[in-house]
């Protein structure tokens, strides 16, 4: 086969499964629910088509950045910014996990626990915190 047949081939083959398993995430974002449970605890339920816009150029975004390593200075205050979006998107996916699973309800009523639901949720929000600063700060460089 020739280069720029090759290459076509490649790019059609990355493209394709950069379709799917974009489509595999959006479809397990809105399978979770989590778009619409934000906007209606947000009180924003009638903007929830520009949520959801909003989430696919942010995906889109980041794929552009990612895939063609787009440099932009954005200094610490941006990279904290980031980092804590980030997180937010991280922890909202994996509560929305969790409750979708049951696991925080099934919890409770193989413990008996009856109180103390807020300080386990904040216990595991923290862990989670501090495991990934711990990994960013420590194991970054190996």
């Amino acid at each position: 086969m020739s280069g720029w047949l090759q290459n076509i081939v490649l790019a059609f083959i990355g493209f394709a499964g950069g379709i799917s398993v974009a489509g595999g995430v959006f479809a397990f974002i809105s399978i979770l629910g989590i778009v619409p449970r934000m906007a209606d605890r947000l009180g924003i339920a009638s903007h929830i088509y520009q949520m959801e816009t909003l989430i696919a150029v942010g995906g889109v975004t980041g794929c552009i950045i990612s895939v063609f390593e787009v440099p932009f200075a954005v200094g610490i205050t941006g990279m904290i910014l980031i980092g804590f979006f980030a997180g937010i998107f991280v922890g909202t996916l994996a509560m929305a996990l969790a409750e979708t699973l049951k696991v925080i309800p099934v919890l409770c009523q193989r413990t008996s626990l009856r109180m103390g639901l807020p300080v386990i949720i904040t216990a595991m929000a923290l862990g989670k915190a501090l495991g990934s600063l711990y990994q960013l700060c420590f194991c970054a460089g190996r």
